[in-house]
């Protein structure tokens, strides 16, 4: 395994066990502690240990090397994680914007539990918004690192769990003051902020599933590389592939029309080189050259 692959792993791994101790801790004292809005977190950490066994099989499986059935490798399984996870993540925020809404509704009408929570449910919560925010450092410099999109992904779901730990927070210190209906409403909050999140997360990890045009940093890198090779004369098309992490390039180059094939081809060799040198991530170039319409530029 390559340190590549050891480091997503070890960033799923933690978030996993993480969520495991979380989901147990949280669920439990929700209950004994009466406490709603730790409860539906408690809920919300138990469907993050679901999606993590998720992404930790499509991890597992990107790791697969090249075959002749997918001669580029098995890397876009990351991709597809990302998207699962945005998934997950829309449908949890859902859920729990559902059920915010109808204790709301029980409250007006005067349905409500009003029995506050206990102090410890307010420590739990506090301590997992402690450990969320490590969380979501740690995974985001490991996503921008190893450029994973399901890595990234689990980033963006940890900085979501601090919100929903801090709307727990400040339902359960309300509802110990006596605005029980705090509780709720900040569940219902959170709930949009999450979804809007989980819309992203699908949003980019659905874009490295397809050929795209290249953004507008890694265009400028192509063209400032590839024009300094003698004998090119203009970079006419670029397109890119992503593989997961990983890139292919298929470019169309103007040489020089007074060249012969052989020197064509010496040409895109030393092009191919220079760029799997200089761009990161970048596994595979696929070049076609023709004559400029000018051969005298």
């Amino acid at each position: 395994m390559g340190r590549r692959e050891q480091r997503t792993s070890q960033a799923v791994n933690l978030g996993l066990i993480t969520n495991v101790l979380l989901a147990g801790l949280k669920n439990a004292i929700g209950i004994i502690g009466n406490s709603p809005a730790l409860l539906a977190d408690g809920i919300n950490s138990t469907s993050d240990v679901a999606y993590y066994l998720v992404v930790a099989v499509f991890m597992r499986e990107a790791r697969k090397p090249p075959d002749e059935e997918h001669p580029y490798g098995h890397r876009q399984m990351e991709s597809i994680a990302g998207v699962a996870v945005g998934a997950f993540v829309v449908a949890t925020s859902v859920a729990i914007f559902w059920n915010a809404i109808n204790t709301v509704y029980y409250f007006l009408i005067g349905e409500g539990d009003r029995t506050a929570s206990s102090t410890f449910a307010l420590v739990v919560a506090l301590l997992t918004v402690i450990l969320k925010i490590f969380l979501t450092l740690y995974t985001r410099w490991v996503g921008d690192e190893t450029k994973s999109a399901a890595v990234i992904a689990l980033a963006y779901d940890h900085r979501n769990d601090i919100f929903s730990a801090l709307a727990a927070t400040i339902g359960i210190l309300f509802a110990r003051i006596g605005y029980i209906w705090m509780d709720p409403l900040a569940g219902a909050l959170v709930a949009i902020v999450i979804l809007r999140t989980g819309v992203m997360i699908i949003r980019d990890s659905s874009i490295e599933l397809v050929s795209t045009k290249p953004d507008a940093d890694l265009l400028t890198q192509v063209h400032t590389l590839v024009l300094k090779v003698a004998g090119v004369q203009a970079v006419e098309e670029v397109f890119v592939q992503r593989f997961g992490p990983y890139l292919v390039l298929n470019i169309t180059l103007g040489i020089d029309g007074s060249m012969s094939v052989q020197q064509g081809d010496r040409i895109s060799s030393l092009v191919e080189e220079i760029l799997l040198e200089r761009i990161d991530f970048l596994s595979r170039v696929h070049i076609h050259y023709h004559p400029t319409s000018d051969s005298s530029m």
